[in-house]
């Protein structure tokens, strides 16, 4: 796994596509902070992680699309599924790829930290929250994205489905938001959206019950992702 982890990292950076993903992440999110935190001198970043998430919606897509179409195409998956490796260890190694260049531009982030300490005044269960709901989500986008990434040789054709499924989960949560709890309906959705539970961690309340959510979503589409990597190998 971790073989297979350093890498599709590398690869990641030795092509333009590490750098353009973390460039559009940065370019993007720094104008939010600059926006809302430093023209309205306020220390409350929620509402730059909050953007962050619709900004995963479009970037995510680019960053998984590769992971396993690039090897059908490239005919190197051959060489990988015949590799003295556990299909779990290719699973895992390319999800872990993925969250290490998502860590790599959160990384980046840390300058608004300092910012807020200077002259502000932080609030950390509100920043601890936000990381570790962006963490969370992104986690599953990737799970989700890579599965895409399997069924097709096309990287094009992953990245629509991708967004696609991530613009579908958006619309959801939107209805859900509409529909309020009064309804069946909207409770159900709201139950099942993965912005909902976001929000909460992202106000600094800490629930077993999302961050199990997100585990077991994310495990979910692993999962798939390793069947469907089970049946090419036979």
């Amino acid at each position: 796994m971790n073989a297979i982890c350093k890498r599709d990292l590398q690869g990641f950076f030795r092509s333009p596509l590490g750098y353009v993903y973390a460039g559009a992440f940065l370019a993007i999110m720094n104008l939010y902070f600059f926006a809302s935190c430093i023209l309205s001198s306020s220390s409350d970043v929620g509402s730059v992680f909050s953007n962050m998430l619709i900004v995963f919606l479009f970037l995510m897509p680019i960053l998984t699309m590769r992971l396993f179409s690039e090897e059908y195409k490239q005919g190197t998956d051959k060489l990988l599924l015949t590799a003295p490796v556990s299909v779990w260890d290719i699973v895992g190694g390319k999800f872990l790829a993925v969250l290490g260049v998502l860590l790599c531009a959160l990384l980046c982030t840390v300058p608004w930290l300092i910012i807020i300490i200077i002259f502000g005044t932080p609030a950390w269960g509100t920043i601890i929250g936000c990381y570790l709901a962006v963490i969370c989500a992104s986690a599953v986008f990737a799970s989700m994205g890579m599965f895409l990434s399997s069924l097709t040789e096309s990287q094009l054709i992953a990245a629509v489905l991708s967004f696609a499924l991530f613009l579908g989960l958006y619309i959801v949560d939107m209805l859900s938001y509409s529909l309020g709890t009064d309804s069946l309906l909207g409770t159900l959705l709201s139950w099942l959206s993965i912005f909902t539970r976001y929000d909460t961690f992202m106000s600094g309340q800490f629930s077993l019950g999302n961050l199990i959510y997100f585990l077991s979503l994310t495990g979910l589409f692993l999962y798939l992702t390793a069947r469907v990597i089970e049946r090419r190998r036979m």
